[in-house]
């Protein structure tokens, strides 16, 4: 096996390994381009019509979870802090619930007093990001629409916020 591929294999297999989060612009040289988020158009829980698209130019924080899901559940209200903080400096949370149903997700909604739009999700839809496998799974999307990083499972809230700092323009009090 060549240096180079070698390289890239172990490197590959380090970041699959490291528990949390993974930048999807692995494969190829370094100057590959990120993964282009697909589209998606869905009704939010008042029938209203949200499109990915449509928030170009933001950092899109979009995560898929559930009402049964525990860790889904208490990273939820620091994103809605995220949402308040630093949705003036450019941030859009955007969540996808996977429930069956919107009933549990509209008092999920109100019990948590969500200020940013929640879709119902499928599997169609999870398998446009790859396959959403296990819940919560998260994607940092670019102004630009790329995805530039995934968190599977139980993520660090603490470097998520560090990492969305690290993508916005200006974030308050910087």
């Amino acid at each position: 096996m060549p240096i180079s591929r070698l390289c890239r294999t172990l490197l590959l297999g380090a970041l699959l390994a490291a528990p949390g989060s993974m930048p999807l612009a692995l494969a190829g040289s370094a100057g590959a381009a990120l993964r282009d988020a697909p589209d998606f158009t869905r009704a939010d829980l008042d029938g209203h019509s949200i499109a990915l698209h449509t928030y170009r130019g933001k950092l899109v924080l979009l995560n898929f979870w559930a009402t049964w899901c525990g860790p889904c559940l208490s990273e939820i209200p620091r994103f809605a802090d995220w949402q308040r903080r630093y949705g003036p400096a450019g941030l859009q949370v955007l969540g996808v619930s996977m429930d069956d149903g919107p009933a549990p997700v509209r008092a999920a909604y109100q019990k948590f007093h969500l200020d940013y739009p929640v879709v119902m999700g499928d599997a169609q839809l999870g398998e446009l990001f790859g396959g959403v496998l296990g819940l919560p799974c998260s994607y940092l999307i670019d102004g630009r629409g790329h995805i530039v990083q995934r968190f599977e499972g139980e993520p660090d809230l603490k470097r998520m916020e560090s990492r969305i700092q690290s993508l916005l323009p200006h974030t308050p009090g910087s």
